[in-house]
């Protein structure tokens, strides 16, 4: 394996680990650090947004200790704490083992790109193989499952990792031993090496746009949870989305296009226009909001950002009179042309014995290290800002548009290069080899959920509504078995959730609505409420038809509300309608006006059928709020077994999960099963259907 090859596979090992990380790590902000509903946003926002300003403080210390010190001792400290996440208790160890990890992923970073001035080819590696990876395991990281398979792939990764880290130093060594030798006495080569003015200088771009261009890819681009959530609207339209058929399709379709185009370079005329342009229209798209733009937002935002980054991949070939990055160590010639120049680590051997000034060459190194930290800053900037709009309620549509802006800006005004040197691995069997992984995805990942009548239609119904937090429990950790089996337990006929999460950056991108759909065997229909991949859902056993949503008015509470409509088909023309909701009261309120809302919606749908309305409702028996439903005619279907409290989860004091069912109904064997798979815990009813 040559030098680069070393090089560039362990730096896209190195990007996946860091994404491992950061997948747990964000999470933990929310649940682990704080909690949305009670810590202040700012307070959040300001403890993530710290690590990544002490990272700036890493250039400074690679510029006086040397960048492979550095590097080697992050890489350690990051593989340890990636492989300790897979088995940590959650909470605070898992906390500060992910924000260890995260520390020493961004330190390696610097250090790597203080010796490294052609990063493109290993950061478009470990973005698309992540995300070929992450589509292929249904959208559920190897760092939450503890089965012998994710600890052979975790400790495979990592050991790899190592290793490459380790073999790169000792290939730029040999490199370096080898070229000096081979190079003295010899004049002829002397012009390859270029006057100097650029000497160490490559790679500045790329870098900074490594932090951008990583928001952009978690959050749109290469994201296999927004991909299939973005086919799942496409089922229904009128703003609802249904489980689809091959949900997972798109997502080898859009790895692909971004790998291609970031391996290869586009034509500089045309071609420098259709990138930066790409990438703004996905982020547009995505930023508008509409569950049925999100597919081309993603196709559109994946060819753009690998677009860009070729763009901003300025290294030159050796012959043609520029400079040579410090390094590459000419990649796939240097052990055959002896007399050409050949750049390690921070020193440049030119060859008549003439070297390049060491104090440019480290100039060079320290520019892309800090670009790489305000990188990752302009990362957790974008990150921040974006998620923190749902509690502090202002709009955050912008926020992927001016990132968008910032990476089509840089790539843009990059500067043509001349006879580029060729990449260290071939595009297309690079693009062939991950795209062949992410097409795992639909076959593996995907699975089609039924439902069907039963032999007609059935006495009773069996009712669960369910605040999953996101997918994650008490702990902070992931935890799909505990949410399943506290659904499953009750033997359900249809489940409605809230705090659905489909596709947040901010919470790993996991589609939790198709897993847990998956593991039920349920289909399911969603309605979003504070963007297109959160809001609540309705999982049946029965068919579902005539599926509607209603906004509800937020009336200054910052994150969204809806209540989310469907006709549950039982058979021989029974049908009984189910509404499933979770009211956000402003700060200091209650949610009187949304609870209107929502009993008059229901009680509309319903014109005289059986009518079911639950989820999270924020409000207490006896709370004004309470009583818009009772007013509206409907019965609470746990009041036989109050008190019922079912917040929070560990030590439930309030009750403020409900069902509410039409008086035709009679409930029967109400249950708040105890569990911490959630911040909350289920409520469950059994219902007698009126009879015929």
């Amino acid at each position: 394996m040559r030098y680069r090859q070393v090089t560039t596979g362990t730096l896209a090992l190195g990007v996946l680990l860091l994404i491992d990380v950061l997948r747990v790590w964000l999470p933990g902000i929310i649940t682990i650090f704080g909690q949305a509903a009670s810590t202040p946003a700012e307070l959040m926002g300001a403890f993530a947004l710290g690590w990544f300003v002490l990272a700036l403080g890493a250039p400074a210390v690679v510029r006086r200790v040397g960048a492979r010190p550095v590097t080697v001792a992050a890489a350690v400290l990051l593989a340890v704490a990636r492989l300790a996440l897979t088995v940590a208790p959650g909470g605070r160890t898992q906390l500060w083992l992910a924000t260890a990890g995260l520390l020493a992923g961004l330190v390696w970073l610097v250090g790597v790109a203080a010796d490294t001035d052609r990063p493109v080819p290993g950061l478009a590696l470990g973005f698309a193989v992540n995300a070929a990876l992450h589509a292929a395991l249904d959208t559920v990281d190897l760092v939450w499952r503890g089965d012998w398979v994710a600890w052979l792939l975790s400790s495979v990764t990592v050991a790899l990792f190592l290793f490459g880290t380790a073999r790169s130093g000792s290939a730029a060594g040999t490199a370096g031993s080898g070229s000096a030798a081979g190079t003295a006495g010899s004049g002829s080569a002397a012009g390859a090496a270029g006057s100097g003015s650029r000497a160490g200088d490559g790679g500045v771009r790329a870098w900074l746009l490594a932090g951008p261009a990583l928001l952009l890819a978690g959050m749109v681009a290469l994201s296999p949870a927004l991909a299939q959530t973005g086919m799942s609207y496409l089922q229904v339209g009128g703003g609802v989305a249904r489980s689809p058929l091959l949900g997972m399709a798109p997502a080898p379709v859009a790895v692909a296009a971004f790998l291609y185009t970031a391996l290869t370079r586009p034509p500089e005329r045309w071609g420098r226009a259709y990138g930066p342009v790409a990438v703004v229209a996905g982020a547009v798209l995505f930023a508008l909001g509409q569950g049925d733009l999100l597919l081309p937002a993603v196709l559109l935002a994946a060819l753009g950002l690998g677009t860009c980054l070729a763009r901003t991949d300025d290294a030159t070939s050796p012959r043609s009179g520029t400079t040579a990055g410090p390094a590459d160590a000419v990649g796939n010639e240097a052990d055959a042309v002896g007399n050409e120049a050949v750049a390690v680590g921070d020193e440049a051997v030119a060859a008549g014995g003439e070297t390049v000034d060491e104090a440019v060459v480290a100039r060079g190194a320290a520019r892309r290290g800090y670009a790489a930290a305000a990188g990752m800053l302009v990362f957790a900037l974008g990150a921040v800002g974006y998620y923190s709009a749902y509690d502090l309620g202002y709009p955050n549509a912008p926020v992927p548009v001016l990132v968008a802006l910032l990476v089509a800006v840089v790539a843009f005004t990059a500067r043509p290069v001349a006879n580029p040197t060729p990449g260290p691995f071939a595009p297309l069997r690079a693009v062939g080899a991950v795209a062949a992984l992410a097409l795992l995805a639909p076959v593996l990942a995907d699975e089609v959920q039924v439902a069907s009548n039963r032999e007609g239609p059935p006495e009773r119904l069996t009712v669960v509504a369910y605040n999953i937090r996101m997918g994650f429990g008490l702990d902070g950790r992931f935890d799909l078995t505990g949410l399943t089996e506290a659904v499953d337990r009750q033997r359900p006929d249809v489940v409605l959730l809230s705090e659905v999460d489909r596709a947040w950056l901010l919470n790993g991108g996991h589609d939790t609505l198709d897993l847990l759909a998956d593991r039920l065997d349920m289909q399911y229909v969603f309605g979003p409420a504070a963007d297109p991949v959160w809001g609540d859902a309705v999982l049946s056993r029965w068919p579902v038809t005539d599926p509607r949503t209603l906004a509800l008015p937020a009336v200054g509470a910052p994150t969204g509300a809806q209540a989310l409509a469907v006709t549950l088909d039982l058979g021989d023309g029974v049908r009984t309608a189910v509404v499933s909701t979770h009211l956000q009261p402003p700060p200091g309120r209650g949610p009187v006006v949304q609870a209107r809302a929502v009993a008059d919606f229901a009680t509309g749908y319903a014109a005289g059928r059986p009518l079911v309305v639950a989820g999270d409702l924020n409000t207490e028996p006896g709370d004004e709020a309470f009583g818009q439903f009772t007013a509206a005619g409907l019965v609470d279907a746990l009041a036989t077994a109050r008190p019922l409290a079912t917040s929070p989860a560990d030590d439930p004091r309030q009750q403020i999960d409900h069902i509410f069912v039409s008086p035709g109904l009679t409930a029967t064997d109400p249950v708040a099963p105890r569990g911490t798979a959630s911040d909350h815990l289920p409520v469950a009813v059994t219902l007698t259907l009126p009879p015929r």
